[in-house]
């Protein structure tokens, strides 16, 4: 360990330490020289800077119209082309500096600018794209159930949980009534989702639950809120999970009595007319295992 006097002595010994003569004027007089203030230089300089900027936004916002309202109406879902198109036009940004900036402004250009060039243009691209894919101008996010499933809390079940992807209830006794409950969101108008939901055992389907359009399921909907409150997962207010937003819509459906060691399974598809794509569709497949736990 070294005290700070120690430190402070020895640092005011080294800086004494200095070259004697000749060399020891000649550094001094170096480390005192300021480089000269070129006005016009410096002016010419944040020019240049000026239209690379404009150049890389106005490049970028091209590139997002372009994917916007030529290369997606020719795809029906999300591609790798959506991006891998526009991220490698990062590599052509000095040549297209040097093509279309005259030589008196593009040869004041450095590794910085081409830095700083790059993120602009990329951070362009994404802001016009974000907006042109999103509503009002455009919808491409398929309807989605806002929190998973859930079912009705009864005294048959003794706990639920989520393993290896698989929707696990135990229960108490040997058989149980299960009510499943979802709801549905979209970013637009989840009424108007096209939904399909089907009840599968052992690979065999044993009932089709839903298969329209969200508005009609009048049944579906006054089951869920039948069943108000008396969900496994609700929040500390007592409001069921499944449901995130107020503008979510929760469907119910009673799937008669299920007893353990048998394989179930809860089919589930969203779908909408997209823009600029036909169909924005959603799939989920929900695996549901019954188990008997001992109990004290």
């Amino acid at each position: 360990m070294v005290d700070v006097d120690s430190a402070l002595r020895a640092s005011a010994y080294s800086g004494k330490k200095r070259p004697k003569g000749n060399e020891s004027k000649k550094e001094d007089t170096k480390s005192r020289k300021i480089e000269p203030f070129e006005p016009r230089e410096a002016f010419e300089k944040e020019k240049a800077d000026a239209f690379s900027m404009w150049l890389v936004i106005v490049v970028g916002l091209a590139m997002g119209v372009f994917m916007r309202y030529v290369i997606m109406p020719t795809l029906s879902e999300p591609e790798a082309i959506l991006w891998v198109l526009p991220v490698s036009l990062v590599i052509i940004i000095p040549a297209m500096h040097k093509l279309l900036i005259p030589n008196h402004w593009s040869d004041r250009y450095d590794n910085g600018n081409w830095f700083r060039a790059s993120f602009l243009y990329i951070f362009s691209w994404l802001a016009i794209s974000f907006l042109l894919v999103n509503p009002p101008l455009a919808d491409i996010a398929p309807p989605t159930l806002a929190n998973g499933i859930d079912i009705e809390n009864t005294d048959s079940v003794e706990y639920v949980e989520w393993e290896d992807g698989k929707y696990t209830i135990a229960l108490n006794q040997g058989t149980v009534d299960v009510v499943l409950g979802m709801a549905v969101r979209d970013n637009v108008d989840a009424e108007n989702a096209t939904i399909q939901v089907s009840f599968w055992k052992y690979g065999a389907l044993v009932s089709e639950l839903a298969n329209g359009t969200v508005s009609d399921l009048t049944d579906a909907r006054a089951t869920f809120d039948s069943v108000n409150n008396s969900w496994i997962n609700v929040d500390k207010s007592g409001n069921p999970v499944v449901i995130k937003h107020s503008q979510d819509i929760g469907l119910a459906w009673d799937l008669g009595t299920l007893t353990p060691a048998s394989d179930y399974e809860i089919k589930v598809r969203l779908s909408e007319v997209g823009d600029p794509w036909e169909e924005n569709v959603w799939e989920r497949t929900y695996k549901i295992a019954v188990v008997t736990v001992a109990t004290a």
